[in-house]
């Protein structure tokens, strides 16, 4: 059986450059899956937004 590192150690070498690429590809990542879930919720009727508690306006302020 084999076990895996899942967590991530930022190295203290990585400076500005580092830390910048870092937030870089987190804020990308975060703007791509709300991204996901606006289109996902966009293809609801509004039945069923008004099943899950949402409305069509609601839906770009909740990401």
């Amino acid at each position: 059986m084999a076990a895996f590192e899942t967590t991530r150690v930022q190295p203290a070498t990585a400076g500005f450059f580092g830390q910048f690429f870092s937030n870089l590809f987190a804020n990308v990542a975060h703007w791509y899956e709300a991204r996901k879930t606006r289109i996902a919720l966009s293809k609801l009727t509004d039945r069923e937004l008004e099943d899950i508690g949402l409305l069509r306006r609601d839906i770009h302020s909740i990401v």
